[in-house]
């Protein structure tokens, strides 16, 4: 009867620690991975979204104009007369607004 009662015991823990890996998980879905696809997703829309005469600032701070865009490659103008071809994926949507706002606010 005391075996009955101590795997009783047992199952009921056992459940417990099913619902708390089913919060776990939840949590860590709508806090990590979530928010990680929407920002992703909005990359790419930027990404697609980019014209040739957009003020753009890439991943590691380059800012320039969009000269000309081909398939995945864009060339930004630095400076007069002085381009730079890079991958459309480097240029960066987050720093790009950053900068936009900077700019306003001068």
């Amino acid at each position: 009867m005391n075996l009955f009662i101590a795997l009783q015991a047992e199952g009921g823990a056992g459940m417990i620690n099913l619902v708390f890996m089913a919060v776990l998980f939840s949590l860590f879905y709508f806090f990590f991975i979530r928010p990680q696809a929407k920002k992703q997703k909005e990359q790419i829309t930027f990404m697609n979204a980019i014209q040739k005469g957009d003020d753009v600032v890439t991943s590691s701070g380059i800012i320039g104009k969009v000269n000309k865009i081909e398939d995945q490659v864009v060339t930004l103008e630095v400076d007069t007369k002085t381009h730079i071809r890079l991958l459309q994926s480097s240029i960066s949507k987050e720093m790009t607004e950053a900068y936009k706002k900077s700019a306003k606010a001068e």
